[in-house]
């Protein structure tokens, strides 16, 4: 298994590889595609990815749970 580094090139701990890989995978669906192309222009193109992917979590979960 190839090892994942952070930007500063330190080894990810098993939690930061997990949440990198779910967020990339979910990054990559359909769902959140569709999720961001709703978005303002501006926000979907400069939020960090990593604010994007909780928020669409966030808001996916408030929906199924209403």
């Amino acid at each position: 298994m190839a090892v994942i580094r952070s930007a500063n090139s330190t080894p990810l701990s098993d939690h930061a590889r997990i949440w990198y890989g779910l967020k990339n995978a979910i990054a990559a669906s359909s769902g959140f595609k569709s999720w961001k192309g709703e978005l303002p222009a501006a926000e979907a193109e400069t939020a960090p990815l990593d604010q994007l992917v909780r928020r669409y979590l966030r808001e996916t979960l408030e929906t199924l749970a209403y």
